[in-house]
C-alpha cells in the first residue's frame, strides 16, 4: 500500500467567497500524498492568490489558456492527461452552466471539456441561486453526463442567509476525493466498527471513561469506505469529524453501544471492535452529586457485556476483528484475548504509544502467526489494516 503510485489530480477553483475553504482542500490532499494542480479562473483570483495556491501545492498556478510555459499553448490537453480525476471546488452557478452546456471559453473550462479522467464538481452559491430552476437543470444534466456533484451542504452563508448552496467542508471534500484512489475490494460489504471510549456515570456529572481519542477506529471507517464498503461506526463521546458516508450511532455507556451493536450486527459482513469498551460500571449510579466529604467513598464496581465476545459468540456471526491494547506483554496477553474469543484476526498495540497520537504501530495476531505493521499515521495504517482484513475475509469464505 505505501509503494502505491502517488495519485495526482487538477483541483479547479472557480469564482465565489468559499474559494478560501480550497486553500484547506489542498492542504488536506497533499497531506494525503496526492499530487495536486491547481487550476484557476480570473474571478477565483480575486477571492485567493495563485500564490496562496502555488505555496500549498509547490506547483505553478494555470489561470491563462495561453501560457507561455507551455510551448505548445495546449495547457488545456497537457494538464489533464495526468490527472486521475478534476475536482472544481467551489463550483459557481456559472461555471456549472459553462460545462452543461460544453461551453470552453477560459482554460478551466476547456481542460474539463478535453478531459479522460472524472470530473467532480463542489457546488458553492447563494441558496435561491441553488434552487434557481435553470441551476437544477445543469445540475441534472451533469448527473446524466456522469459528472460526480458533491454537495453542497446546509447551513449560514456568507451572505448572512441560511439553507442549501454551501460548499462540503474540506474534510469531507478529501474523504470523497480519496475513494477514487482505491480499489473497491469491499464493494458490496457491510462492516460494523467500534470506535471511541465509553463514559460510565458515576453521578450527575462525574463518570468512569479511559483515552482513547476514537482516531483509529473513524480511520478505519474512512479506509473501509475509500474501498467500497458501507459502514456502520457506533462510536462513543469523541472530538471527530465522522467520516463522509459513514451511517453513525452515537453512544456513550458501554450498555449503549451493547444495544447499538446487537441491533446491527446481524446484517453486517465483517465487525471490527475498536472500541475501548469500559470493563466495568457503576453498579448503582447517583442521580444527583455525590457531595464530597472527609469519609472514604467506596464504588461497587459491576462487568459490562464484552460486546466482542458474544457477537463472535453468535450462530452465524460475521467476520471478527478485535483490538488490544496493552500496557506490557502484548504478544501474550493479545494471543490469549484472540484465543478466549475465538477470533480470526485481533489487532494488537501498545496502549502508552497509541492513545490519543496521530500515528502508531500495529501487530496482526491470526492462526499463522505475528504480523506487523510498522508504524505510520493511522489512516495509512488503516488503509493496509482494511486490506489484510479484506484479504482474510475473502479466504475464510473461500
Amino acid at each position: 500500500m505505501r509503494d502505491m503510485i502517488k495519485p495526482h489530480i487538477v483541483l479547479g477553483i472557480t469564482g465565489g467567497i468559499a474559494a478560501y475553504k480550497s486553500a484547506e482542500l489542498l492542504r488536506l490532499l497533499t497531506k494525503q500524498g496526492v499530487s495536486v494542480q491547481v487550476v484557476m479562473t480570473d474571478a477565483a483570483c480575486r477571492f485567493i492568490t495563485p500564490t496562496t495556491m502555488q505555496a500549498l501545492s509547490g506547483r505553478p498556478v494555470y489561470t491563462d489558456q495561453w501560457d507561455a510555459r507551455e510551448p505548445n499553448h495546449m495547457a488545456h490537453i497537457n494538464l489533464s492527461r495526468e490527472a486521475l480525476a478534476i475536482v472544481i471546488a467551489p463550483a459557481s452557478a456559472d461555471f456549472i452552466a459553462k460545462i452543461a452546456l460544453g461551453l470552453a471559453d477560459d482554460l478551466l473550462s476547456t481542460l474539463c471539456l478535453a478531459r479522460r479522467c472524472p470530473l467532480l464538481i463542489a457546488p458553492a452559491m447563494n441558496r435561491e441561486m441553488w434552487q434557481n430552476k435553470a441551476v437544477q437543470r445543469n445540475i441534472e444534466q451533469l448527473v446524466n453526463d456522469g459528472v460526480q456533484v458533491l454537495g453542497p451542504g446546509s447551513g449560514l452563508q456568507a451572505c448572512g442567509e441560511e439553507g442549501m448552496g454551501r460548499m462540503l467542508e474540506p474534510l469531507q471534500l478529501a474523504q470523497q476525493v480519496a475513494t477514487l484512489f482505491h480499489p473497491k475490494i469491499l464493494s458490496g460489504k457491510k462492516i460494523l466498527i467500534t470506535a471511541g471510549p465509553t463514559y460510565e456515570a458515576i453521578d450527575a456529572v462525574r463518570g468512569i471513561t479511559n483515552r482513547s481519542s476514537g482516531k483509529m477506529g473513524y480511520a478505519i471507517a474512512q479506509a473501509a469506505i475509500e474501498m467500497g464498503a458501507e459502514v456502520t461506526l457506533v462510536s462513543g463521546p469523541v472530538a471527530l469529524a465522522a467520516p463522509f458516508d459513514a451511517k453513525v450511532i452515537k453512544v456513550e455507556s458501554a450498555a449503549q453501544m451493547y444495544e447499538a451493536v446487537m441491533e446491527s450486527v446481524a446484517a453486517c459482513d465483517i465487525f471490527i471492535a475498536v472500541a475501548a469498551v469500559a470493563d466495568y460500571r457503576a453498579a448503582t449510579p447517583s442521580e444527583q452529586k455525590i457531595k464530597k466529604s472527609a469519609a472514604p467513598l467506596t464504588l461497587e464496581l459491576v462487568p459490562n457485556p464484552d460486546i466482542l465476545a458474544q457477537v463472535a459468540a453468535m450462530k452465524n456471526p460475521p467476520y471478527c476483528v478485535g483490538f488490544a491494547a496493552e500496557s506490557e506483554n502484548l504478544a501474550e496477553y493479545a494471543e490469549q484475548k484472540r484465543r478466549t474469543k475465538k477470533l480470526p484476526l485481533l489487532v494488537g498495540n501498545i496502549a502508552q504509544h497509541a492513545i490519543g497520537s496521530d500515528d502508531n504501530e500495529l501487530i496482526l495476531f491470526d492462526d499463522n502467526g505475528r504480523h506487523p505493521l510498522p508504524r505510520a499515521d493511522k489512516l495509512t495504517l488503516a488503509r493496509e489494516l482494511i486490506q489484510q482484513i479484506a484479504q482474510r475475509y475473502e479466504g475464510d469464505k473461500k
